[in-house]
């Protein structure tokens, strides 16, 4: 399966990236819905898509009005919207208010909790899909997707721990798509707003035996291409990249 990187960034696009979203095309699933969003339009394979919200800041949902245009022309039937029931008016009474966004996209919602309790979504493919809570201001999910021969995790919004409960949840997956803000040295900044730096990061991959780790929810005001020096975490987990918006991998 190819998972495709369609907005990489945190809280405000820049140049070079858009803010997060991501896309298995064949199964028609999407995971967050920042700016990167416009880029699926592309890539549309199926004729239903499924959307999972890892929790409701702008940048994870302003792309749900995009989708006027994502879908104009496509041969999509169904969209179905997953997001935590507490968070599902944020999106109807403000982001799809009449007076900000009066003409809503056909989506349906529906229920995504995460939690030890928490039912796991059925995916295409026969896959399935858990949430898991992470640690962030006015919370986030993050997702453990499962198929008979691969796996994948996505954590965005968080600050990476060790001691972290999310790390038990995403144990040798093959891919690991893990946000990192910040690069070394905003650690006391990093954990006020509930993000992380990459040696953290580095730290959880290993520990949780990722095949490859993507790191995304870059910081916007960096552009560089060696803001987060990887080769200063080689020794602790040599497989990190940093994707480009529009790049994909196989898993």
């Amino acid at each position: 399966m190819q998972f495709h990187f369609l907005g990489t960034t945190g809280y405000h696009p820049n140049r070079r990236r858009d803010t997060a979203c991501f896309m298995i095309p064949e199964l028609g699933v999407i995971l967050d819905a920042g700016t990167g969003m416009f880029r699926a339009r592309d890539l549309i394979q199926t004729p239903d898509l499924h959307i999972f919200l890892s929790h409701t800041h702008l940048d994870h949902i302003v792309g749900l009005t995009f989708l006027l245009d994502v879908l104009h022309q496509k041969n999509v039937s169904s969209v179905t919207v997953y997001v935590d029931p507490e968070k599902r008016a944020a999106i109807e009474q403000h982001l799809f208010h009449k007076d900000i966004f009066p003409v809503a996209p056909p989506f349906k919602f529906a229920e995504l909790r995460g939690g030890p309790d928490a039912p796991s979504v059925s995916l295409p493919g026969g896959g399935t899909l858990r949430a898991f809570p992470l640690k962030h201001p006015g919370g986030c999910l993050g997702f453990r997707l499962d198929w008979p021969e691969t796996s994948l995790a996505y954590v965005t919004d968080t600050t990476a721990d060790l001691a972290a409960p999310y790390v038990q949840e995403i144990e040798d997956v093959q891919l690991l798509v893990h946000e990192c803000y910040f690069p070394d040295g905003f650690e006391d900044l990093a954990e006020l707003t509930g993000h992380s730096c990459l040696t953290p990061v580095a730290k959880v991959a290993a520990a949780c035996r990722a095949r490859q780790t993507c790191l995304v929810h870059l910081s916007p005001l960096e552009e560089s291409d060696g803001f987060l020096d990887l080769a200063s975490v080689a020794g602790i987990y040599p497989k990190l990249k940093i994707p480009e918006d529009g790049e994909f991998v196989t898993f």
